[in-house]
């Protein structure tokens, strides 16, 4: 299935999920010691790796982290071209207040909340695509 481009088809289509569990950011010189396969996220920048960790696993690394977050799943399949999606997502989170961090993954967006948000982010996100029908 060719991912979609449209803006209009992929606001209607967004479909998001609340993942179950806690992620947290973390910051890292190296990811050599990690197990990959618990890897949520994963950005290299000069500063070092920007890494998203389910909680208990970086609590049990003892890795430091100051944001804990909820990780919604949009299930429309996007393209990596589509125009507008991220600054839709982020509009309609900001007028409730809400911080996000997007991650857009080959095959879906994947949006990160404040933990004590993740509830008022899915009803935005649902009520977005309704409002877009």
């Amino acid at each position: 299935m060719e991912p979609d481009k449209d803006l209009s088809i992929l606001l209607k289509d967004l479909n998001p999920v609340l993942n179950e569990g806690e992620y947290v950011f973390c910051c890292l010189p190296t990811i050599s010691d990690l197990d990959i396969s618990r890897i949520v996220g994963l950005f290299k920048e000069d500063e070092g790796w920007t890494i998203v960790l389910e909680k208990t696993y970086a609590d049990d690394l003892g890795y430091s982290y100051s944001y804990i977050a909820s990780w919604i799943t949009l299930t429309v399949n996007s393209s990596l071209e589509a125009v507008g999606l991220t600054a839709a997502l982020s509009a309609a989170l900001a007028k409730r207040s809400i911080s996000c961090n997007v991650f857009a993954a080959y095959h879906h967006d994947h949006i990160f909340v404040s933990l004590k948000d993740a509830k008022r982010a899915l009803d935005a996100l649902k009520q977005l695509a309704t409002v877009n029908l």
